[in-house]
């Protein structure tokens, strides 16, 4: 028998979405290796990929519609009868208690984006207006800062550790969590080359730090502290780019009278670290030709984060590291993940809402609140807010307060079992797909997957079953379908310009249908595309937006046009590009044109994080709760763990369980032993875990991973758990002030034997 042919996909566990080839047979991918032809990752993946078979052939697929009868258990129902009702019920909260009373949450998981936009058509028919998603537990304190620095929280930042002579990574292991592309390869040759040198600021010992010129080992929740005293370093010791400062900031005036008052060896000595390590680095910082830096988890879902994430960025905009090779720039997007907004906030609490995204710790606090203008209902997309939210039990709670909640996954997910309706969905490998975590710069990459399996029976792709409620919804206007579907009718022989000049006329300009436009897009171009690619529709106006805004940049990709033409070129190429194409190429000015200040100059001085800075003199890091001594870091991220999209948990091929790391020092003091068993409570709840002991952790430090906790059938049916959920140990009070991400990683803890 002839072995099968490699096609084209690409990786759903992290960002980087790495191109793969795949092998298949009777339904499951039974090979998988780099695919050479994509143009990011160029072969290159990790060892998790060879897994994904867990993902896309595991049981407990969902395979129809599902309604919750009075006593809480589920029957099935058929699509006909989903659609209608699901309709009807999300429309009687609307005319009852308006649009903005039903809330969206996720929209798209990792590498699930595509089918997430349309989504956006039934929040806009629905005049639902408040949403978030993952990111909102991660990135918007950094969002926030970007918006303060460049002018709006989407000029996002990506780093150049290709060229740079000094690459810091800030609570961030790239051995394990990527974050840019061929994220090992990389770091092998940062470590190898003696010209360059490898910076870890990280309370762990981690994979990344093991290989690292120097690492900082400052005390869990102390990286406020340890990037002052770094910021006041560079100021006090002339280590800044003055030239760089005057030509292209505002507000360094303020910055040197903030760093006057920080004494670098005291705020070190707070951090667990020297004066002279601290020193050391910023000579090298200033001395280097180029430095690029990458924040992440460790210190985004940390004590003072947002604080952290601006003084992070101040290290390199100080020394004159941006906007040029080997540094940080600003990127084009094509799909714009982050929200162009300025602040708005919560319709109950009054919390400052980033990037269009509510604050994950507090939508139970907007959900039970007795106010007029509490979310009501709730449509949860690849999503799991019962499990992967803080203070899962109150989650829960608010949960089961809904009027409607209605799920649409691929499993019977923890949020599922307390849905109204469960719509399934088809897996990631069976649609078409995209990721829109196009991040880089100079060149960017954009990938559309094709289908590798046909949906499993029972099961739509989410704009299907987008496009079934906009229209049991009633709100697509006869008039202008029939003209969009009229000019789709021409493209065989005239191409895609009436119909381009058409959907201009009828429905660019007008906000009510620009809502509805993923669905309007997936009707009538849809059709048209090659191969069943209807899904892809939508990336067709993507496409012209991004040609309108940045066409020298697609022009410098290799695409030739100008106006709509340019754009439909741009999206001829993705939709022929089965391993990816590049879409953007900038100019080493591109990044100040990105500046969204009127004074197109960055604004370094921000009073509300200059205030909490000024704090930091009164606080000692080192007190701690005698009733909760340690401090537990909930949601490691290691070679056995991924997203919760992985329920199976044979994937894993070791630490099955997910144990609970402790340094040597603790296990002597309280007895345990690698292989024994401990409990873990916090002020929110308390599970047992087993025990490894590891000395890359320090005393009073320990970590469970992330991506547990989640129940599987056996193979007689029976569910069980397996490892433990983070959540059920963190408190949704336990967050940032500013931007509301929780502290997940600094969690007060006791532990003793079980």
């Amino acid at each position: 028998m002839s072995e099968s042919p490699w096609q084209p996909t690409a990786c759903i566990l992290c960002s980087q979405n790495c191109g793969l080839g795949v092998q298949l047979a009777e339904g499951h991918i039974t090979r998988v290796r780099g695919d050479q032809a994509h143009p990011a990752s160029a072969g290159y993946t990790c060892e998790k990929a060879q897994r994904l078979d867990h993902y896309q052939h595991a049981r407990g697929r969902l395979t129809s519609p599902l309604r919750r009868r009075a006593d809480g258990s589920f029957e099935e129902i058929d699509w006909e009868t989903a659609i209608r009702e699901v309709a009807a019920a999300l429309a009687a909260v609307r005319d009852r208690w308006g649009g903005d009373t039903i809330f969206s949450y996720g929209g798209g998981g990792q590498g699930n984006h595509l089918g997430g936009t349309y989504g956006r058509a039934t929040r806009g028919a629905l005049g639902s207006v408040y949403s978030s998603n993952a990111l909102a537990q991660e990135k918007t304190g950094e969002f926030w800062v970007d918006g303060q620095l460049f002018g709006r929280p989407s000029c996002h930042t990506t780093p150049d550790f290709e060229h740079a002579e000094v690459a810091i990574f800030v609570g961030k292991n790239p051995w394990q969590s990527h974050g840019f592309p061929r994220a090992r390869a990389a770091l092998r040759a940062i470590a190898s080359d003696p010209a360059r040198t490898l910076v870890v600021i990280d309370p762990r010992r981690t994979e990344t730090a093991d290989l690292a010129d120097l690492h900082l080992q400052v005390r869990p929740g102390t990286d406020a502290w340890c990037l002052a005293a770094l910021l006041a370093a560079l100021i006090q010791g002339g280590h800044t780019r003055s030239d760089f400062l005057a030509a292209r900031t505002t507000g360094f005036d303020q910055l040197v009278a903030a760093m006057a008052t920080i004494e670098v060896d005291d705020y070190a000595a707070r951090a667990g670290l020297t004066g002279v390590a601290i020193r050391g680095l910023a000579a090298r910082i200033g001395g280097a030709a180029s430095v690029a830096i990458l924040e992440d988890l460790g210190i985004q879902q940390a004590p003072h984060s947002t604080l952290s994430s601006y003084l992070e960025k101040l290290v390199y905009l100080v020394t004159g590291n941006f906007g040029r090779r080997g540094t940080m720039n600003l990127h084009t997007q094509l799909g714009q993940l982050i929200g162009r907004d300025r602040d708005r906030t919560s319709p109950v609490g009054g919390h400052r809402i980033i990037g269009g995204l509510m604050p994950c710790n507090v939508i139970a606090d907007e959900i039970l609140a007795d106010h007029p203008k509490r979310f009501r209902a709730m449509i949860v997309e690849s999503g799991n807010p019962a499990h992967s939210l803080a203070d899962s039990a109150r989650m829960r709670q608010a949960l089961a307060a809904l009027e409607v909640l209605v799920v649409i996954d691929v499993a019977m997910t923890e949020t599922a079992r307390l849905a109204h309706y469960v719509l399934p969905a088809s897996s990631q490998f069976e649609k078409w797909e995209a990721t829109f975590f196009n991040l880089e710069f100079p060149t960017n990459v954009f990938h559309l997957r094709a289908p590798l399996f046909a949906p499993l029976p029972g099961t739509l792709p989410e704009p299907e079953i987008h496009r079934r409620l906009v229209r049991a919804l009633g709100v697509l206007p006869d008039d202008v379908m029939t003209a969009l579907r009229d000019a789709a009718a021409l493209i065989p022989t005239h191409g895609r310009g009436p119909y381009a000049a058409a959907f201009f006329r009828h429905v660019a300009g007008r906000k009510e249908l620009m809502l509805l436009a993923p669905v309007i897009l997936y009707e009538t171009l849809g059709p048209t595309l090659p191969d069943g690619a209807a899904a892809a529709a939508v990336l067709w106006g993507l496409c012209q937006q991004f040609a309108l805004a940045h066409g020298d940049s697609v022009k410098r990709a290799g695409i030739e046009g100008d106006g709509p033409a340019l754009g439909d070129r741009l999206f001829d190429a993705i939709l022929a590009g089965r391993s990816g194409v590049v879409f953007s190429v900038d100019d080493d000015a591109a990044t100040w044109r990105r500046l969204e200040h009127a004074d197109r100059r960055i604004h370094l001085a921000v009073p509300e994080l200059l205030a909490e800075l000024a704090g930091l003199a009164g606080e000692d890091p080192a007190v701690r709760d005698p009733a909760f001594p340690f401090v537990l870091a909930a949601g490691e991220r290691r070679t056995s763990t991924a997203n919760t999209i992985f329920r199976d948990p044979r994937w894993r091929k070791k630490d099955a369980g997910g144990a609970l790391r402790v340094a040597p020092a603790d296990a002597a003091r309280l007895g345990l032993t690698d292989g024994g068993r401990a409990r873990v409570t916090t002020r929110a709840g308390s599970a047992v875990a087993t025990v490894e002991v590891t000395d890359t952790l320090q005393p009073g430090h320990v970590t469970l991973p992330n991506g547990l906790g989640l129940d599987y059938p056996d193979d007689d049916g029976t569910m069980r758990v397996h490892g433990v959920a983070p959540n059920e140990l963190t408190s949704s009070d336990h967050r940032d002030w500013l931007a509301g991400t929780p502290w997940h990683k600094h969690v007060p803890a006791r532990v003793e034997p079980a």
